[in-house]
């Protein structure tokens, strides 16, 4: 125990930065355990679509929709999202599932749903990526 209490006395600075980053993990491990947010493989989006209804919301350009998205999935362009989320009012308690390219933009919007009070929200873990990578099924149109 001396020796640590030496080490901390001649190099603070070390001790600072270890400390800081510490409590970095700490507070990271916390904020995703307490976390309304839940992630979601493709195997659990198609059981939650099949067993309970979900709907998956598409956040990608219509463009890149077209070129291939789940089957059942709607299309709210990122840039529209916050102003078509009145479309939903009526499946607040439904399970929903953000979807994206590669699952980053998805937790951004997935955010805005459970603001305006929907329970029930997850987002698909890599995305369309992670849905391709799996072979599973697209539509084209």
């Amino acid at each position: 125990m001396q020796q640590y209490l030496e080490f901390a006395g001649n190099h603070p600075i070390l001790v600072v930065a270890w400390l800081g980053l510490l409590l970095a993990i700490i507070y990271t491990y916390l904020a995703a355990a307490l976390s309304k947010l839940k992630f979601v493989s493709p195997a659990e989006l198609t059981l939650l679509v099949n067993r309970e209804d979900a709907v998956v919301l598409d956040i990608r350009t219509a463009d890149e929709f077209k070129k291939g998205h789940i089957t059942g999935a709607r299309n709210l362009p990122l840039a529209n999202f916050k102003t078509q989320l009145g479309t939903l009012e009526n499946q607040k308690d439904a399970p929903m599932i953000v979807v994206c390219y590669a699952g980053m933009s998805a937790q951004g919007a997935a955010k805005q749903l459970l603001e305006a009070g929907f329970n029930r929200v997850m987002v698909l873990s890599g995305g369309m990526n992670k849905w391709a990578e799996a072979n599973l099924p697209v539509v084209k149109k």
